[in-house]
């Protein structure tokens, strides 16, 4: 979804309009939804929850929070986020684990952008009390 480059860059995308629902794909305003995760509001309570700020994150082209969130241990030192890439829909397809209850957790989705779409599970753990993304594979379409 992105290159790693030796520094984060945070590219602004056009803010979303107040009260627009969230790139994320839940039925809930951005600013009230993913918007508060990537202020630092709050925290994703769910691997899910996180997977889909991530998204929201990609969409908004916030390299600070997609660093923030990624696991110490494989975090790259930046992300180079593509300025033309337009992320059009996210489709969850399946969790494993990633509730309160526990400290990993997988996500499987597909993330649409214009001309085409990936598809990845990425696994999550818990740092400190906060999920993380550690990383991800693409399994056959």
């Amino acid at each position: 979804m992105a290159r790693r480059t030796p520094q984060s860059r945070r590219q602004p995308a056009p803010a979303p309009a107040h009260g627009t629902t969230c790139p994320c794909g839940l039925p809930e305003p951005y600013e009230g939804c993913c918007g508060r995760f990537h202020r630092g509001e709050a925290a994703a309570p769910t691997a899910e929850r996180l997977m889909r700020s991530r998204y929201s994150a990609f969409v908004e082209r916030d390299a600070d929070y997609l660093l923030r969130t990624w696991h110490p241990r494989t975090r790259p030192p930046g992300l180079d986020l593509e300025p033309a890439m337009r992320w059009t829909g996210l489709e969850i397809l399946g969790t494993t684990d990633g509730s309160a209850f526990h400290t990993t957790g997988t996500v499987t989705f597909r993330a649409s952008y214009r001309g085409g779409s990936l598809l990845e599970r990425s696994r999550f753990e818990r740092v400190d009390g906060a999920w993380v993304y550690v990383d991800g594979d693409f399994p056959d379409a």
